[in-house]
């Protein structure tokens, strides 16, 4: 058995800053005169002590890095147990929620998967609505850390691939991870701080236009209103758009982007294929859009680039409902969300990186067919795929498969019907947001949802957004004798 008192450790320091960022929103009711204050500062105590607690505990079985196993283990228990602690306020206070809807809600919050079961957010105190927002721009920060400095090591599903790129923390896990979050964490302030500016610039309130870069930066989608984006259609659709495609591109080529480096990002194949996709997509749907009914140009334009880009970087934002769109768009909808952003990115899915890898091992295989004595091997920008990440990634798309088509017909035994299962299944395996049936609610909350279909969703939103494999090793018998 193996130690697991440095996992208890940082899993108690991150619990004890949970706590610590619970005096925002308690700051934010304060300021509003809001009685739901003290249930905030209720909770940070609560949080800040367990955690500290916990840390204290296991401080004297930190002795240097972690081993795979203590990794493996240390990104599922991360986020396992924050959205316990991060449900506490939905539960105590605003809007006094039950255990299974406040952690739903946190768990949605700290994946950026954007799924509510919470109605009514325009009558909801500020630091309820602030601290949804915090929640997801904690979790997407903390994503693009595990994809930039634990999945590599772990080598889930292809991510072996870009221990190349200088960030192989083997057996030095934690003193590395400080190093690299050093400029990612200036990279996501400054995406932040920026996209904040420009949403009030465009005529967001100070409080919206906070609230509202936290999840887009994030990629979360959680809004301040029921109505999500609809309340800024207009220039605000364009530039959370950009922002958008930005939260959904390698952070640690912004970091080379600051150091006078700008050659990696656009030689990045992820970028370019990203971008080219999104485009794709964009003009697809607004060329069907205008020739099958006849619809304005700049209109369709504005409306699908921004709901395409919002579903493509699983931010999971609307400003129009795109059931009504009709059926070929709305299967490129379903396609667009199981694609998903880049790697070490805050965009959710399979990621685009392992469909390039894909695609190139199905040319491979074809010339190998054709030409079955030569040598071929499969290439990716110039570099050589070894077979380890060729299989890795397969078993990646098998297994986000498998898992969606369970989850899919778990919800529907919970009576949710078909449409309504195979979305809710879609959008929390692939961490995308909106689901679409007729048990979806009119704001696109799912709180007529049975709970165990919430507790389905729950779970499918924490193993996708941790790349399924690192979740489903835990409950292999070999991996705790190791």
């Amino acid at each position: 058995m193996f130690d697991l008192r440095p996992v208890g450790y940082v899993i108690g320091l991150l619990v004890a800053t949970l706590g610590a960022m619970m005096l925002f929103p308690f700051l934010a009711d304060l300021i509003e005169g809001d009685g739901n204050w003290p249930v905030f500062l209720k909770c940070a105590l609560i949080t800040g002590l367990a955690g500290g607690a916990l840390a204290l505990a296991c401080a004297n079985g930190v002795t240097g890095g972690l081993t795979i196993q203590q990794s493996f283990l240390l990104t599922t228990g991360v986020w396992v147990t924050l959205p316990f602690f991060g449900a506490l306020p939905f539960m105590l206070g605003a809007p006094g929620a039950s255990l299974t809807d406040a952690y739903f809600e946190a768990m949605s919050g700290l994946t950026t998967t954007g799924s509510t079961v919470f109605v009514g957010l325009d009558q909801m105190p500020a630091g309820t609505l602030l601290w949804r927002g915090i929640l997801q721009w904690l979790g997407g920060l903390g994503i693009v850390i595990v994809a930039m400095i634990f999945l590599p090591v772990m080598k889930v599903g292809g991510m072996q691939y870009f221990r190349s790129e200088g960030f192989d923390t083997l057996g030095k896990i934690l003193p590395r991870a400080l190093d690299i979050s050093t400029g990612l964490i200036r990279i996501y302030l400054g995406l932040t701080v920026a996209c904040a500016a420009t949403y009030f610039a465009l005529g967001m309130t100070s409080f919206e236009a906070i609230v509202h870069a936290m999840t887009t930066i994030s990629t979360g989608g959680f809004s301040t209103s029921d109505k999500s984006f609809s309340l800024f259609i207009g220039p605000a659709e364009y530039a959370s758009a950009a922002f958008m495609l930005l939260a959904s591109m390698p952070f640690i080529r912004f970091v080379q982007l600051t150091a006078g480096h700008w050659q990696p990002l656009w030689r990045d194949i992820q970028v370019r294929a990203y971008i080219r996709w999104n485009a794709y997509a964009i003009a697809a749907i607004t060329a069907y859009e205008i020739l099958d009914r006849g619809a304005p140009f700049f209109t369709t334009l504005r409306e699908t680039t921004f709901n395409v880009v919002t579903i493509f970087s699983g931010t999971g934002y609307t400003s129009v409902d795109i059931g009504l769109w009709g059926p070929f768009p709305f299967m490129v909808v379903i396609m667009v969300g199981m694609i998903g952003g880049c790697t070490a990115s805050t965009g959710c899915s399979i990621k685009i990186f392992r469909y390039l890898i894909l695609f190139e091992a199905i040319k491979t295989q074809l010339r190998r067919i054709l030409s079955p004595n030569a040598v071929h091997p499969v290439r990716l920008e110039g570099r050589q795929v070894s077979e380890d990440i060729i299989n890795s990634v397969i078993v990646l798309f098998s297994a986000f498969i498998v898992t969606f088509g369970v989850v899919a017909v778990f919800l529907s035994f919970t009576g949710l019907n078909s449409k309504t299962a195979l979305t809710a299944a879609w959008t929390s395996v692939f961490n995308i947001g909106p689901a679409f049936g007729p048990s979806v609610g009119p704001t696109g909350a799912m709180d007529a949802f049975p709970w165990p279909a919430k507790w389905a969703m729950s779970f499918g939103m924490l193993a996708g957004r941790l790349e399924l494999l690192s979740v489903f090793v835990l409950v292999v018998p070999k991996f705790w004798k190791a």
